[in-house]
């Protein structure tokens, strides 16, 4: 008993010196899923669509282009040994090779095609929500979020980073200068479309892992769109220099379940007043109590 007692204990300990899994994380009730850890190399882990297709674009991006690096040094080495002035003393007066000279203009243009096509049809698909079941307005102030749910009875919601002593009181569990008082809550596995404004300057509402960098404009309307799988809190932040607190504009994302979303939504309606008295019955009777 003492021996398992003490493996367990040193393997949660390694688990969190590795910033792999900690016990706050651990206890919390909805698991935080979408943060940086130490060391991170590369792009995060993908929970949407459209980051999985960004992910995917990076790879074939990223064999072209180590092709082309190794191509060009061998290039560069051959040119070194075999046209060495101990090896040339005689340099060639040759100024043109027709054959030469179409090859390195087409092949570039043939490698910017096979780029360009993957490129285009990503942007295509993660500009337009197909089908959305709902729609969040994200406007950008400075410096807080405010999300706006016209689908569901016009409720809003201000999202602003909290304090470091609050958040140790309130969300021990959520890492530091990324949690926030009211998240943008959604439900999981729906398709969400995001459009973004600014109330006052440029804002970037960017969200690792979910593969949406959208710049809000005031006086216009971007338009992404997500799909998140997994229950959990993802983490993201602005984007955009927007002034002296951009980086205290930290966005973050809860995914529930479709029922809890019901019931928050019921909630938010109920405190702000949108429900008729007949349906505050009905809005509280939560999955849980019924």
């Amino acid at each position: 008993m003492v021996g398992t007692r003490w493996l367990g204990t040193f393997i949660g300990s390694l688990l969190a010196t590795l910033g792999l899994a900690g016990s706050a994380f651990a206890q919390a009730k909805v698991p935080v899923i979408g943060i940086p850890h130490d060391w991170q190399m590369g792009f995060p882990d993908s929970f949407t669509p459209v980051q999985q297709h960004l992910a995917s674009l990076h790879d074939l991006l990223l064999v072209i282009i180590t092709l082309i690096s190794l191509f060009v040094l061998a290039l560069l080495l051959y040119v070194v040994f075999r046209f060495h002035v101990s090896r040339n003393p005689t340099p060639s007066t040759i100024t043109h090779n027709t054959v030469l000279e179409i090859a390195w203009t087409i092949i570039p243009i043939l490698i910017l095609v096979v780029i360009a096509i993957p490129s285009f049809r990503l942007l295509y698909y993660g500009d337009k929500a197909p089908d959305a079941a709902m729609t969040v307005k994200v406007t950008g102030h400075q410096w807080y979020w405010q999300y706006e749910y016209p689908d569901q009875g016009n409720v809003s919601i201000d999202s602003r980073m909290l304090a470091e002593a609050d958040r140790v009181k309130q969300k021990p569990q959520e890492p530091r200068l990324l949690a926030v008082d009211n998240e943008m809550v959604i439900p999981a596995n729906t398709v969400i479309r995001v459009i973004g404004t600014g109330a006052d300057v440029m804002h970037g509402w960017t969200v690792w892992g979910f593969g949406i960098k959208k710049t809000v404009i005031p006086g216009r309307l971007n338009e992404g769109w997500i799909e998140v799988p997994k229950e959990g809190i993802y983490f993201g932040q602005c984007s955009q220099i927007c002034g002296q607190d951009h980086n205290y504009m930290p966005i973050a994302v809860k995914v529930v379940s479709k029922a809890d979303f019901d019931s928050w939504v019921a909630e938010k309606k109920k405190a702000a007043g949108l429900l008729p008295a007949t349906d505050l019955a009905s809005a509280s009777m939560t999955p849980d109590n019924r």
